[in-house]
């Protein structure tokens, strides 16, 4: 598998991390959603809110884990994405932002769900 493109990792680290809340009976609402301000991997719904899901993987933590790899300007994009989000669909409802931390060989990956991350 070392073969795959970092397009074809992250495609397919998205898919794991979409299985991985189906699982946890989590509600996908949208998957990578674009406008102007950015994209987010996943939008999901659970009983209590509305989250939007950052996706990151590492195959290593040499340089930093896959979450410290959100840094302050991607979550000033996530924010920005998400009020485009809420508002082009006028929602009203608590939300949060959630980063799924996948690390490890693409084979063997240990995933961390992060809830309110940030």
């Amino acid at each position: 598998m070392s073969h795959l493109r970092a397009s074809q990792i992250g495609s397919s680290m998205e898919r794991l991390a979409k299985l991985y809340l189906e699982e946890r009976d989590l509600q996908i609402v949208e998957s990578n959603y674009h406008c102007k301000a950015g994209e987010i991997d996943l939008i999901i719904r659970d009983s209590h809110s509305l989250a939007f899901v950052e996706v990151r993987y590492r195959k290593t933590t040499r340089y930093g884990s896959a979450a410290e790899s959100v840094d302050q300007r991607k979550q000033e994009k996530l924010r920005q994405t998400a009020q485009h989000y809420i508002q082009s669909k006028k929602l009203h409802c608590t939300c949060r932002f959630d980063v799924i931390a996948i690390t490890g060989p693409i084979d063997r990956p240990n995933i961390d769900w992060i809830k309110n991350a940030f």
